[in-house]
């Protein structure tokens, strides 16, 4: 994967979603990935605001809804990800979507 720039210049923190969907449904086996500079030992997640796991792995699969974010050290904190338990969802890629793009949307039960 590649870590776009910031305006600064300084690689940025990347939450990778894979199943590629958002929101993300924990029926999907949902696992996270955090992508930055630093050793993937000293990633720190967070779920819902607060402080889950410091010192964790760079990567895990999901097993509780809510919502995650990642921070390493040297290229700061991720964009939230959603992960959801509902039965019923509507889906879009995860990834950037631009004006005139075409989309696939799933509708999941």
């Amino acid at each position: 994967g590649w870590c776009p720039l910031s305006p600064a210049g300084v690689q940025t923190t990347q939450l990778l979603v894979q199943p590629p969907w958002r929101p993300a449904v924990m029926w999907d086996r949902v696992t996270l990935t955090c992508q930055g500079l630093g050793t993937a030992g000293a990633t720190t997640w967070y779920k819902d605001g607060k402080v889950w796991w410091q010192e964790g792995p760079s990567s895990f699969t999901v097993t509780d809804s809510g919502t995650y974010t990642c921070d390493r050290p040297g290229s700061g904190l991720s964009q939230p990800v959603r992960v959801l338990n509902d039965p019923l969802v509507l889906q879009v890629p995860a990834r950037t979507l631009l004006e005139g793009d075409t989309v696939t949307l799933r509708c999941r039960v």
